[in-house]
């Protein structure tokens, strides 16, 4: 029983193959979602990258007729999350300590939107696909983005927890769960 429960508390509803830069219109409109919680470190930006490229300012524009944007980061550099967030014109929560709901709970009260109509959009499956899961969200889940210079390291906390979600029953996996077609 208690396998079962950490197995749904970690499925991501939506695995996107690639970055968030994938996450589309047409993808938002398939699933009803009016708002998206957007992690920050490697989900928008690398770490120890203090502002939005230029792509990622372009696909806040694309989004934004679409869903409330709020932004929601364990970092507690508010300069840097700071900083990033007023170069999206984005509202941010930081400090957040996901997989806590407290921050997230804050978020969901500033979009004013049901929590069933909101995404919670990240790269980790122990802070941002449970934290979700265990307030309703849609959770969807992206691959980092990584500064160019870190490429060749492994991401061995991403890959611990999706070996635990697998064990636990989660199908993690982006090939089984790939996004392609918007008529399923």
């Amino acid at each position: 029983m208690l396998i079962m429960a950490w197995k749904n508390l970690l499925q991501p509803d939506l695995i996107l193959e690639g970055s968030v830069l994938n996450l589309t219109p047409d993808i938002i409109r398939q699933y009803g979602l009016k708002g998206l919680v957007l992690d920050v470190d490697e989900t928008l930006v690398p770490l120890r990258v203090g502002m939005a490229s230029p792509e990622l300012r372009q696909w806040v524009e694309q989004i934004r007729p679409y869903v409330v944007l709020c932004l929601v980061s364990n970092n507690l550099s508010e300069a840097r999350i700071g900083g990033i967030a007023r170069s999206l014109n984005l509202p941010y929560y930081l400090g957040a300590a996901k997989p806590s709901r407290r921050k997230i709970r804050a978020a969901l009260r500033t979009m004013n939107l049901p929590v069933h109509q909101v995404g919670m959009v990240g790269d980790r499956l122990f802070t941002d696909v449970l934290a979700g899961n265990r307030l309703g969200m849609f959770t969807i889940l992206v691959e980092p983005i990584i500064h160019p210079d870190a490429m060749l390291r492994s991401h061995p906390i991403r890959n611990f927890e999706v070996w635990v979600s697998e064990i636990l029953g989660a199908s993690i996996s982006p090939k089984s769960r790939r996004f392609t077609n918007l008529d399923k």
